[in-house]
C-alpha cells in the first residue's frame, strides 16, 4: 500500500509547468504575434496610405452684396373699424302689444317711415274721452263769459254790485283753465299714441329684429336696430407720436378688402387710451358705399428711421448669443471663396426682411439660403440671387 502512494506522488509531480515549458510557451506566441504583423504589412499597399490630394469642389451658394444706408424709411400700419356714425337700437317708450312691424333685417328705409307699431285701441278710448272733457270744459268757459258779460252790463244798469261782477270774471277764468287743464291731459294720450309708433330717426338699414307682432313689448325694449349708411366713419388707434403728424381737414388713403378708400380726418382726441395706449383718429369716410359696416380698415404711414445698416433676407439670418445675430459672407481668398460669420444687430423687421448693422463693409456678399449646409472656413462659389433671377426670367 505504501509504495503505490508513493508512485502516486511522482506522477503528481511530473505534470506541473516547469520554467522550461513556459519559455518554450512565450516564444510561439511571439512567433504568432510576428507572423501577424507581417501578414498585415503584405496586406498594405506599396504606396502607403491614401491621402487626398486635390480639393473639394466649391459649394454653389446665392449670395447678394451688402448695400449700406444712412436711414431708411419705415412703413407702419395701423388699423381700425370703419362704423356707423349712428347706431340706434330702436323700442316702444311705453309697453304693450305689439300690432305691426313694418320692416326686416336688410331693408333700407327713411328718415321718418314707420317701422313698428303697438295696439293703441285703448289710448285712443281714453284720447276721446279727454276730448269730450275738453269740449264741456270749453261750453262751460263760455257759459261763465256770457255770464260776466250780462252782469257787466246790470251793473252799469245800477242792478248788480261791483262784487257780483267779480264772482262772474273769476268764475269765467277757472272755466278757462279746466279748459287747458282737459286739453292737456288730450295732449298727453295724443302723445302716448304717437310714441306707440317706431319711427325711423334717420336713413339706414335694419341690421337686427328682436320682436314680432303679438308678442308684448316692454317699455325701452330694443325690437330693431337700425344702423345709418350714408355716413361711415372709421376710428383708429394710433401711437401718439404718430398721431401727432396726422392734420385734421387732410384727405388720406384708407385700405380695405375691397380696396382703397379716400377719408378725410375729422378729428384726433388727442386722449391716450389706457388699455390699447394709443389715441384715437376719426376718419370721415367719402364714399360709404365702398366699404360695410364694421369691416376692418388700415392706415400706412411713413417714417424716416435715422439709423445706418442694411436689408438682408430673414432667411440670412442665424442666432446668436447676447440678442445678436450672424449672417454668413463668401469672402474672397487666394485660394478662392471661403464662408466668414459676421456679428450682426437686428434693428426692424418688415415681413421677410431684416434691417441689420454690424461690421459689415458695403458690396460684402451675404449668403442668403442654405445657412444649414456651410460652416466658417468651408469653400464656395458665389451665385448673385438677383443676376440668377434675372438670368433665369430671361
Amino acid at each position: 500500500m505504501t509504495e503505490i502512494h508513493h508512485t502516486t506522488g511522482d506522477t503528481a509531480r511530473d505534470k506541473r509547468p516547469t520554467a522550461l515549458k513556459g519559455l518554450f510557451f512565450l516564444i510561439i506566441l511571439l512567433l504568432v504575434c510576428v507572423g501577424l504583423v507581417f501578414a498585415a504589412a503584405q496586406l498594405r499597399s506599396k504606396e502607403g496610405p491614401k491621402v487626398a490630394k486635390t480639393a473639394p469642389v466649391p459649394m454653389a451658394v446665392q449670395v447678394a452684396p451688402v448695400e449700406l444706408v444712412s436711414a431708411f424709411t419705415l412703413n407702419e400700419t395701423y388699423s381700425g373699424l370703419a362704423e356707423a356714425r349712428r347706431n340706434s337700437a330702436l323700442g316702444f317708450s311705453s309697453g304693450g302689444r305689439i300690432e305691426t312691424i313694418a320692416v326686416d333685417v336688410g331693408d333700407r328705409v327713411k328718415r321718418g317711415s314707420i317701422l313698428a307699431s303697438l295696439d293703441t285701441r285703448g289710448l285712443r278710448a281714453q284720447l276721446a274721452s279727454a276730448s269730450a272733457v275738453v269740449d264741456e270744459a270749453r261750453a262751460a268757459h263760455s257759459l261763465a263769459l256770457s255770464t260776466v258779460e250780462r252782469r257787466r252790463t246790470l251793473k252799469l244798469q245800477g242792478h248788480v254790485s261791483q262784487q257780483a261782477v267779480d264772482e262772474a270774471e273769476a268764475q269765467a277764468n277757472t272755466a278757462l283753465a279746466r279748459v287747458e287743464a282737459a286739453k292737456a291731459q288730450a295732449d298727453i294720450f295724443r302723445v302716448q299714441i304717437d310714441l306707440s309708433r317706431i319711427t325711423a330717426p334717420f336713413d339706414g338699414v335694419v341690421t337686427a329684429r328682436m320682436s314680432d307682432e303679438g308678442a308684448i313689448a316692454g317699455a325701452g325694449q330694443p325690437i330693431l336696430d337700425l344702423v345709418e349708411a350714408a355716413h361711415l366713419e372709421a376710428r383708429i388707434g394710433l401711437p401718439a407720436n404718430s398721431a401727432a403728424r396726422l392734420v385734421p381737414g387732410d384727405a388720406y388713403t384708407l385700405q380695405a378688402d375691397t380696396g382703397a378708400i379716400e377719408a378725410v380726418l375729422r378729428s384726433v382726441t388727442g386722449v391716450i387710451d389706457p388699455a390699447q395706449r394709443t389715441v384715437a383718429a376719426v376718419f370721415e369716410i367719402n364714399d360709404a358705399e365702398i366699404v360695410a359696416s364694421g369691416a376692418v380698415v388700415r392706415l400706412t404711414m411713413e417714417r424716416d428711421i435715422d439709423e445706418p445698416g442694411f436689408w438682408v433676407p430673414v432667411k440670412a439670418l442665424s442666432t446668436a448669443s447676447r440678442g445678436l445675430w450672424t449672417i454668413y459672407v463668401a469672402e474672397p481668398t487666394e485660394s478662392g471663396w471661403h464662408v466668414a460669420s459676421r456679428p450682426v444687430e437686428m434693428v426692424h423687421t418688415d415681413g421677410d426682411r431684416a434691417f441689420v448693422r454690424g461690421a459689415v463693409t458695403a458690396g460684402e456678399r451675404v449668403i442668403t439660403d442654405g445657412l444649414q449646409r456651410i460652416v466658417p472656413g468651408q469653400p464656395v462659389e458665389p451665385r448673385d440671387a438677383h443676376r440668377a433671377s434675372t438670368v433665369n426670367g430671361g
